[in-house]
């Protein structure tokens, strides 16, 4: 048992909670962050009561949100997207989660992830493997591209929104060519889990946000996939893309992306 594990029921408490608040309140009032892209106010409430708790339970621990950044300091910091997939969730899609994770020296140490209305929640701290509803998981074993599915993130919105989705475009038209299917689901969260999982083989998001990704990366690579920057290397805070893939199909996907980083 890692030393990480005992922070995990501190953790899945507080997504519990925040999962509860996504079940029985609505969105509330909406809040432009730029083109075509809002927070709800369920967002900022479940942020600060999350933060609240994290705070009083472990005042040691760091803390970043989303909608509201960086509350404290220290080499561990607790990451949080209070709603990831905030759209779907509007709209009465199922396909949101709560994504709570711990950075310890900027990598991916602890992560839950629930998914309120499908009923499922994900946590692995780092060393101990990675579970979902209790029970253990695994990435698959695909090893041809074309009997991958393959998730990608969401195409980009707001400023140079254009020259930023064309390398996505790229990809998408490669794996079009390539894998059995192409999906996106609009919670890179979810995405990572179901890497997890074994439900897909590969989710490949042409950026990087903390909020996004901690939790799901340390879920997958307990999992057993590797979770990328767009060269190959380990991802962290810092990476400028996050491949996440199942390892029969890691140096396969990687030469697709380079091949759409190029052409875009």
């Amino acid at each position: 048992m890692s030393g990480y594990r005992r922070l995990l029921p501190v953790a899945e408490k507080a997504v519990a909670h925040a999962a509860g608040m996504m079940r029985h309140r609505s969105p509330g009032t909406l809040t432009a962050k730029g083109e075509r892209d809002f927070a709800s106010q369920l967002d900022y409430a479940i942020e600060r009561e999350v933060r609240a708790f994290l705070r009083d339970a472990t005042p040691e621990i760091g803390f970043l949100g989303e909608e509201d950044g960086v509350r404290g300091t220290g080499d561990m910091q607790w990451v949080l997207d209070p709603i990831d997939g905030t759209a779907n969730f509007v709209r009465g899609l199922p396909l949101c989660a709560v994504s709570l994770g711990l950075l310890h020296d900027d990598e991916a140490v602890l992560g839950v992830i629930e998914a309120p209305f499908l009923g499922n929640r994900y946590a692995a701290t780092r060393g101990d493997g990675a579970t979902v509803d209790g029970r253990p998981i695994r990435a698959s074993g695909t090893t041809r591209l074309s009997d991958a599915i393959v998730a990608i993130g969401d195409y980009a919105v707001g400023a140079d929104a254009a020259a930023r989705n064309r390398p996505r475009l790229a990809l998408t038209a490669r794996l079009a060519e390539a894998v059995q299917r192409v999906r996106m689901v609009g919670s890179a969260a979810l995405d990572l889990a179901w890497l997890a999982e074994g439900r897909i083989d590969a989710t490949l998001t042409l950026c990087n946000y903390p909020w996004d990704m901690t939790a799901g990366t340390a879920i997958a690579r307990e999992a057993g996939a590797v979770v990328l920057d767009h060269d190959g290397s380990a991802h962290h805070p810092g990476s400028s893309v996050t491949l996440g893939i199942t390892p029969g199909l890691t140096e396969q996907v990687l030469a697709l992306v380079g091949e759409a980083l190029r052409e875009g």
